[in-house]
């Protein structure tokens, strides 16, 4: 069950909730004023609508909305996607440990996911873009070795998860944020 799912069944939740509530204070209502004549209820100041935290839906091709993202706000970079760690570090291997509760091992750059995208400028590499799903970017072994072999070129990892609604301006904001040029 994914994110939006789960707050739209607490939502109708919530509204059920509201409905049983103003229908029991009507009951009651209604029995403390048996015998009297019915008076309309005060009005009521208009309620304003509670403003939502994610206002957007995850996007249907997470790819090509970072693609035009990068294209249209980075235009000083060049832009490279699916990019595989061994184009970046050749074919190569180095101990890191991964996993807190595992000892360092030896892994390849070329069991690395591939870079979402690249960022160059100034005649190479200034930052990747990872997307993925999901808990991928701290649980999944190949997001893991991507992350720890950027970090060993000196490139910042800028992850994003794609079940998450990915707003352009907190996009563009968190990749200058990383991006040193």
């Amino acid at each position: 069950m994914g994110l939006f799912d789960l707050i739209g069944k607490v939502g109708k939740a919530v509204s059920q909730v509201q409905d049983a509530i103003k229908q029991a204070t009507e009951q009651v209502n209604g029995q403390q004023n048996a015998g009297q004549p019915y008076q309309q209820p005060a009005p009521q100041p208009a309620q304003q609508p509670v403003q939502q935290v994610y206002n957007q839906a995850p996007v249907a091709n997470p790819q090509a909305y970072f693609a035009e993202i990068l294209a249209t706000e980075f235009p000083q970079c060049g832009v490279a996607e699916n990019v595989p760690v061994t184009d970046l570090t050749g074919f190569v291997s180095d101990e890191f440990q991964l996993y807190k509760t595992r000892p360092r091992q030896v892994y390849q750059a070329a069991w690395g996911a591939p870079y979402s995208f690249v960022l160059y400028a100034g005649g190479g590499p200034r930052a990747v873009v990872m997307l993925g799903g999901g808990h991928s970017h701290d649980q999944n072994v190949k997001y893991l070795i991507s992350r720890m072999y950027a970090k060993k070129m000196g490139l910042p990892y800028i992850n994003f998860y794609t079940q998450m609604p990915n707003e352009r301006s907190y996009v563009i904001q968190r990749i200058r944020k990383f991006l040193v040029i």
